[in-house]
Protein backbone atom coordinates (compact mmCIF):
# COMPACT_ATOMS: atom_id res chain seq x y z
CA UNK A 1 0.00 0.00 0.00
CA UNK A 2 1.26 3.29 -1.21
CA UNK A 3 0.56 4.84 2.90
CA UNK A 4 2.38 8.65 1.94
CA UNK A 5 -0.12 8.75 -1.63
CA UNK A 6 -3.58 8.14 0.62
CA UNK A 7 -2.26 10.45 3.31
CA UNK A 8 -1.42 13.34 1.00
CA UNK A 9 -5.11 12.67 -0.69
CA UNK A 10 -6.57 13.05 3.11
CA UNK A 11 -4.64 16.75 3.36
CA UNK A 12 -5.88 17.24 -0.12
CA UNK A 13 -9.36 16.84 0.54
CA UNK A 14 -9.59 18.62 4.29
CA UNK A 15 -7.94 21.99 2.01
CA UNK A 16 -10.58 22.10 -0.56
CA UNK A 17 -13.65 21.08 2.13
CA UNK A 18 -12.13 23.77 4.10
CA UNK A 19 -11.87 25.99 1.10
CA UNK A 20 -15.39 25.02 -0.58
CA UNK A 21 -17.30 25.23 3.08
CA UNK A 22 -16.22 27.95 4.20
CA UNK A 23 -16.71 30.25 1.14
CA UNK A 24 -20.81 31.31 1.53
CA UNK A 25 -19.58 32.50 5.21
CA UNK A 26 -16.95 34.33 4.03
CA UNK A 27 -18.97 35.96 1.78
CA UNK A 28 -22.54 36.32 4.46
CA UNK A 29 -19.43 38.05 6.60
CA UNK A 30 -17.84 40.30 4.10
CA UNK A 31 -21.65 41.27 2.78
CA UNK A 32 -22.96 42.23 6.23
CA UNK A 33 -19.61 44.21 6.85
CA UNK A 34 -19.93 46.14 3.45
CA UNK A 35 -23.71 46.75 3.46
CA UNK A 36 -24.24 45.06 0.30
CA UNK A 37 -28.04 43.05 -0.39
CA UNK A 38 -29.39 41.50 1.42
CA UNK A 39 -28.14 43.02 4.22
CA UNK A 40 -28.22 46.99 4.12
CA UNK A 41 -28.97 48.15 7.23
CA UNK A 42 -32.13 50.04 7.70
CA UNK A 43 -32.65 53.06 9.69
CA UNK A 44 -31.81 52.47 13.41
CA UNK A 45 -31.66 54.39 16.17
CA UNK A 46 -30.39 51.30 18.27
CA UNK A 47 -26.67 51.02 18.99
CA UNK A 48 -26.31 47.13 18.18
CA UNK A 49 -24.95 46.39 14.71
CA UNK A 50 -27.62 45.50 12.08
CA UNK A 51 -27.17 41.74 11.28
CA UNK A 52 -25.06 40.74 14.04
CA UNK A 53 -26.77 37.51 14.97
CA UNK A 54 -26.12 36.76 11.14
CA UNK A 55 -22.87 37.46 11.21
CA UNK A 56 -22.15 36.00 14.56
CA UNK A 57 -24.05 32.90 13.11
CA UNK A 58 -21.41 32.66 10.27
CA UNK A 59 -18.45 33.26 11.93
CA UNK A 60 -19.14 30.83 14.82
CA UNK A 61 -20.29 28.26 11.62
CA UNK A 62 -16.45 29.15 10.41
CA UNK A 63 -15.00 28.31 13.76
CA UNK A 64 -17.03 25.17 13.96
CA UNK A 65 -16.13 24.67 10.04
CA UNK A 66 -12.13 24.95 11.21
CA UNK A 67 -12.20 22.58 14.40
CA UNK A 68 -13.56 19.66 12.06
CA UNK A 69 -10.95 20.45 9.77
CA UNK A 70 -8.53 20.60 12.59
CA UNK A 71 -10.42 17.04 13.99
CA UNK A 72 -9.56 15.35 9.82
CA UNK A 73 -5.83 16.62 10.38
CA UNK A 74 -5.16 14.82 13.50
CA UNK A 75 -6.94 11.60 12.37
CA UNK A 76 -5.23 11.69 9.50
CA UNK A 77 -2.00 12.14 11.47
CA UNK A 78 -3.12 8.78 13.36
CA UNK A 79 -3.70 6.74 10.61
CA UNK A 80 -0.44 7.71 8.65
CA UNK A 81 1.59 6.84 11.75
CA UNK A 82 -0.54 3.53 12.62
CA UNK A 83 -0.43 2.43 8.66
CA UNK A 84 2.74 2.67 8.47
CA UNK A 85 3.12 -0.04 11.87
CA UNK A 86 1.17 -2.37 9.54
CA UNK A 87 3.34 -1.86 6.62
CA UNK A 88 6.29 -2.99 8.42
CA UNK A 89 5.35 -5.32 10.19
CA UNK A 90 6.60 -4.51 13.18
CA UNK A 91 4.25 -3.84 15.81
CA UNK A 92 4.10 -1.77 19.12
CA UNK A 93 4.99 -2.96 21.80
CA UNK A 94 2.16 -4.14 24.33
CA UNK A 95 3.22 -2.55 26.65
CA UNK A 96 3.88 0.63 25.03
CA UNK A 97 0.97 0.10 23.25
CA UNK A 98 -1.03 -0.01 26.60
CA UNK A 99 0.55 3.14 27.75
CA UNK A 100 -0.41 5.57 24.50
CA UNK A 101 -3.95 6.49 27.17
CA UNK A 102 -1.45 8.03 29.20
CA UNK A 103 1.22 9.61 27.08
CA UNK A 104 -0.66 10.11 24.15
CA UNK A 105 -1.07 8.02 21.09
CA UNK A 106 1.49 10.93 19.19
CA UNK A 107 3.99 10.36 21.64
CA UNK A 108 3.69 6.58 21.90
CA UNK A 109 4.70 5.96 18.28
CA UNK A 110 7.46 8.69 18.82
CA UNK A 111 8.41 6.27 21.21
CA UNK A 112 7.86 2.95 18.89
CA UNK A 113 9.27 4.53 15.76
CA UNK A 114 12.53 6.02 18.00
CA UNK A 115 12.86 1.98 19.62
CA UNK A 116 12.09 0.07 16.23
CA UNK A 117 13.52 1.92 13.39
CA UNK A 118 16.20 4.51 15.27
CA UNK A 119 14.51 7.42 13.78
CA UNK A 120 15.69 10.56 15.17
CA UNK A 121 12.34 13.24 15.77
CA UNK A 122 15.28 15.51 16.44
CA UNK A 123 15.94 16.10 12.89
CA UNK A 124 12.32 16.59 11.94
CA UNK A 125 12.28 20.20 9.86
CA UNK A 126 8.97 20.39 11.31
CA UNK A 127 7.98 21.85 14.52
CA UNK A 128 6.77 18.38 16.87
CA UNK A 129 4.92 20.33 19.54
CA UNK A 130 2.11 22.05 16.67
CA UNK A 131 1.62 18.11 15.29
CA UNK A 132 0.95 17.18 19.33
CA UNK A 133 -1.19 20.61 19.40
CA UNK A 134 -3.19 19.71 16.33
CA UNK A 135 -4.24 16.31 18.52
CA UNK A 136 -4.84 18.46 22.01
CA UNK A 137 -7.07 20.54 19.92
CA UNK A 138 -8.47 17.74 18.17
CA UNK A 139 -9.65 16.45 21.92
CA UNK A 140 -10.91 19.75 23.21
CA UNK A 141 -13.56 20.07 20.04
CA UNK A 142 -14.75 16.49 21.11
CA UNK A 143 -15.32 17.25 24.32
CA UNK A 144 -16.40 20.66 25.03
CA UNK A 145 -16.46 21.95 28.59
CA UNK A 146 -19.80 23.89 28.45
CA UNK A 147 -23.09 23.45 26.48
CA UNK A 148 -23.27 27.72 26.86
CA UNK A 149 -20.90 27.95 23.81
CA UNK A 150 -19.80 26.18 20.46
CA UNK A 151 -16.37 27.61 20.83
CA UNK A 152 -14.03 25.23 22.94
CA UNK A 153 -11.37 26.30 25.13
CA UNK A 154 -7.94 25.84 26.57
CA UNK A 155 -7.87 23.91 30.00
CA UNK A 156 -5.84 24.74 32.50
CA UNK A 157 -3.72 21.83 32.47
CA UNK A 158 -3.25 22.19 28.45
CA UNK A 159 -1.88 25.52 29.32
CA UNK A 160 1.13 23.97 31.29
CA UNK A 161 2.19 22.46 28.58
CA UNK A 162 1.39 24.82 26.10
CA UNK A 163 3.82 28.37 26.74
CA UNK A 164 2.57 29.88 23.19
CA UNK A 165 -0.78 27.98 22.06
CA UNK A 166 -1.03 28.37 18.42
CA UNK A 167 -4.76 28.26 18.52
CA UNK A 168 -4.76 31.67 20.19
CA UNK A 169 -6.74 35.06 19.43
CA UNK A 170 -3.67 37.64 19.53
CA UNK A 171 -6.25 39.69 22.02
CA UNK A 172 -6.66 36.78 24.12
CA UNK A 173 -2.66 36.60 23.85
CA UNK A 174 -2.40 40.32 24.83
CA UNK A 175 -4.25 39.55 28.14
CA UNK A 176 -1.17 36.46 29.16
CA UNK A 177 0.33 37.90 32.28
CA UNK A 178 4.21 37.17 32.77
CA UNK A 179 5.69 36.79 36.29
CA UNK A 180 8.85 37.99 35.71
CA UNK A 181 10.96 36.83 38.44
CA UNK A 182 9.11 33.51 38.45
CA UNK A 183 9.54 32.86 34.71
CA UNK A 184 6.04 31.44 35.42
CA UNK A 185 3.09 32.51 32.62
CA UNK A 186 -0.61 32.39 33.56
CA UNK A 187 -3.72 33.39 32.08
CA UNK A 188 -6.71 35.36 33.27
CA UNK A 189 -8.71 32.68 31.84
CA UNK A 190 -8.53 30.01 29.57
CA UNK A 191 -8.24 31.05 26.02
CA UNK A 192 -10.85 30.50 23.25
CA UNK A 193 -8.98 27.44 20.48
CA UNK A 194 -9.55 30.31 17.62
CA UNK A 195 -8.94 28.68 14.38
CA UNK A 196 -8.85 30.72 11.67
CA UNK A 197 -8.56 29.96 7.65
CA UNK A 198 -4.65 30.96 7.97
CA UNK A 199 -3.87 28.49 11.46
CA UNK A 200 -5.96 25.96 9.25
CA UNK A 201 -3.54 25.78 6.20
CA UNK A 202 -0.78 26.21 8.53
CA UNK A 203 -1.47 23.41 10.45
CA UNK A 204 -1.88 21.19 7.37
CA UNK A 205 1.17 22.24 5.91
CA UNK A 206 3.28 20.97 8.90
CA UNK A 207 1.68 17.85 8.70
CA UNK A 208 2.32 17.45 5.51
CA UNK A 209 5.89 18.31 5.78
CA UNK A 210 6.09 16.18 8.42
CA UNK A 211 4.71 13.62 6.90
CA UNK A 212 7.20 13.96 3.75
CA UNK A 213 10.28 13.63 6.35
CA UNK A 214 8.62 10.81 8.23
CA UNK A 215 8.16 8.85 5.19
CA UNK A 216 11.45 9.08 3.10
CA UNK A 217 12.81 7.80 6.43
CA UNK A 218 11.14 4.88 6.77
CA UNK A 219 11.35 4.25 3.65
CA UNK A 220 14.85 4.17 3.75
CA UNK A 221 14.94 2.09 6.57
CA UNK A 222 12.25 -0.28 4.89
CA UNK A 223 13.17 -0.65 1.56
CA UNK A 224 17.23 0.33 1.46
CA UNK A 225 19.47 -2.52 -0.05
Amino acid sequence: MDVSYFFNSRLHFIRQFYDTASAPYVERKRKIEAEEEPFVPPYSEDAEPAFLSEWTEADESLHVLAYSCVSMLAAALHLYLKSWVSESGVPVDEALKKSFGKIGWFPGYRTHYSQRFAINFETCPEDLRLLEEVVLARNRFQHPPSITSIRANYADADLKKLPHPFFVDEREAALLFEDAEEGERTWFFPPTLHVTEEKVLAAIAVVEGFGKWFGAEIENRLYAQ
